[in-house]
């Protein structure tokens, strides 16, 4: 169990990681037409609307969430929040965002599994990541009532400083040992989920981030070509 445990928290993080970013730009470089989410909107828009809507809002709350809440260094927000505090507000802001994104990728999922039309098109990696998305958020949404009964921050402050050791190249994942069973299979499928990631539509994700960057380009400068002709010259016009 002591090497399983290694390999799950201390190098399974990294071979996810190398995936990730390694995939990622392999599958840009050789299939970009491939780089898409794939819509089915013109086949039916039925709960499209409500379930893409929903799904979108609390998965980009929930990643941008765990994003902060794991990486910001204790040190940082220790003199305006307790980590009791801000466990507290984890569960409740990911409580609420997790049942939101669960009911839009549960509509999304229906739709896909029970409408005969978009069955028909769907991949089966389609469904297969969205079954595992839809598994990653119930999993995430057994770990609350854990999380309550440990309402001193402890729980956060141990996921926190492994999050942090692996981004900073020194892993240790012994503070996990004590964790409930919920938190550890969380942790491996949501990794596992940027194994995947390059290998699905979810690359798509990419184009998203990447836009940020249009809205900050610079003005594209158009001036009116002058073209010196001699004088008496007149300029041929076209005809139909």
């Amino acid at each position: 169990m002591n090497t399983l445990h290694n390999f799950a928290f201390n190098v399974y993080p990294y071979l996810c990681l190398a995936v990730f970013f390694m995939g990622s730009l392999a599958r840009f470089d050789r299939d970009q037409y491939t780089w898409k989410s794939d819509s089915s909107q013109l086949l039916r828009t039925g709960s499209l609307r409500w379930g893409s809507n929903l799904f979108h809002a609390g998965i980009l709350f929930l990643f941008f969430g765990h994003s902060v809440g794991l990486l910001t260094p204790h040190w940082l927000y220790e003199p305006f929040i307790t980590p009791a505090q801000k466990q507290l507000l984890a569960i409740i802001a990911g409580g609420v965002a997790g049942s939101v994104c669960f009911v839009g990728l549960s509509l999304l999922l229906h739709r896909r599994l029970f409408d005969p039309r978009i069955r028909l098109t769907s991949h089966r990696t389609d469904i297969a990541i969205l079954l595992i998305l839809w598994v990653q958020l119930v999993l995430g949404l057994i770990t609350l009532p854990f999380s309550l009964g440990h309402s001193d921050g402890s729980v956060m402050l141990v996921l926190s400083d492994w999050a942090q050791r692996i981004v900073t190249l020194q892993p240790d994942s012994a503070g996990l040992v004590a964790l409930a069973w919920p938190y550890k299979v969380h942790l491996v499928l949501g990794m596992t989920i940027f194994l995947l990631f390059p290998f699905s539509r979810l690359v798509h994700v990419w184009s998203g981030f990447a836009s940020v960057a249009y809205l900050l380009r610079p003005y594209q400068v158009v001036r009116a070509r002058r073209l010196n002709l001699p004088a008496g010259h007149n300029t041929p016009r076209r005809t139909l």
